[in-house]
């Protein structure tokens, strides 16, 4: 809302009262105000004060910085011009003054008072720097990480798919591989480095084999408690009117047990990312995993901290593009896990 809000009776539209606004109104135009001011104080600290060392693009994230402090704190006192835009706003003014208050104290205590030691905390227009100079290497390395973790993802949720499922229809299936399943599921997958290095033919297949063990585990189980909790009475209903096993299994027991898979899915995504890192480390020549080994042995700190975020960034979208997914297919249930 904007300052002052306009009120014409019907009586009399030419009789224009005055009406100061609210406590809470002036309550988030002030959250907004002190939201800007922090992002303009992290501007002038970057442009007017000298740095301790050497980093470059210190003038472009002051700009940057600068005009988004003006463009929140003008648009916390126009509010009222564009209600859906303000409440938006609202919702994030909180997290913006956090984020300009932090960006200006991680800017003083690295570049402008080195009161934390180099190379290991750099400042905030370091990291510009790395995006701006090498992103063309980070692109390469988010380009294979994605395709590496698709890959390996996709066949360990495919094959833990399956098993769950034959685990929960066929319990002459579930007399032979249960048993293997909780001896080898429990296991780290980093523990199988030594022996997927050595039984694959190349780093990125073995490393694709052990994405796809980090996934498959909890896709079986999961997928495996979703098919054995499903109610007998549907199997009744379905047998009654003449179905086939085939029907019981691809109409009956999947449909009502995609709650568990889609759970088994999530649990799999991140635990992969972990052993996504560590297999690039240890034998792909690229990849996010890759570029932070690289960095770290060059003493490229502010690399390595790029890396970590669009790391971050990439785990963060694709386990939003599962949910999403998981939203469109399961429209008719209240999910228990959100995101």
């Amino acid at each position: 809302m904007s300052l002052l809000t306009f009120d014409a009776p019907r009586a009399d539209k030419a009789d224009v009262r005055y009406r100061l606004p609210s406590r809470a109104t002036l309550a988030r135009v002030a959250l907004a105000v002190a939201a800007g001011g922090a992002w303009l104080a992290f501007a002038g600290l970057t442009a007017y004060w000298p740095d301790q060392g050497d980093w470059g693009h210190g003038s472009e994230l002051a700009a940057a910085a600068g005009i988004l402090g003006g463009a929140l704190a003008l648009a916390g006192v126009l509010g009222g011009l564009w209600p859906r835009g303000a409440a938006r706003l609202r919702r994030s003014t909180p997290w913006l003054l956090a984020l300009g208050l932090f960006f200006t104290l991680w800017q003083a205590a690295t570049a402008k008072f080195a009161w934390l030691p180099q190379p290991f905390f750099p400042p905030p227009h370091a990291l510009l720097e790395v995006f701006v100079d090498d992103w063309a290497k980070l692109w390469t390395s988010v380009v294979a990480s994605t395709q590496l973790e698709l890959l390996g993802f996709a066949a360990g949720a495919g094959a833990g798919f399956i098993i769950g499922v034959l685990l929960g229809c066929f319990s002459a299936f579930g007399y032979w591989v249960h048993p293997v399943m909780r001896l080898i599921g429990p296991l780290p997958s980093i523990a199988w480095l030594p022996i997927a290095f050595f039984a694959f033919p190349s780093s990125w297949s073995a490393s694709i084999f052990l994405i796809g063990l980090t996934t498959a585990f909890p896709v079986a189980v999961l997928t495996w408690s979703g098919v054995a909790s499903v109610n007998s009475a549907y199997y009744d209903v379905a047998r009654t009117l003449g179905a086939s096993r085939a029907f019981l299994v691809f109409k009956v027991a999947i449909p009502a047990a995609l709650p568990h898979v889609f759970v088994g899915l999530f649990m799999g995504l991140g635990a992969s990312f972990a052993v996504l890192v560590v297999a690039e480390m240890m034998g792909v020549k690229a990849g996010l995993g890759f570029y932070l080994q690289w960095s770290q042995g060059w003493a490229a700190y502010a690399n390595m901290y790029a890396a970590l975020l669009v790391m971050s960034l990439m785990c963060s979208g694709l386990v939003t593009l599962l949910f999403r997914v998981r939203d469109r297919l399961l429209s008719y249930q209240k999910a228990d896990v959100q995101w």
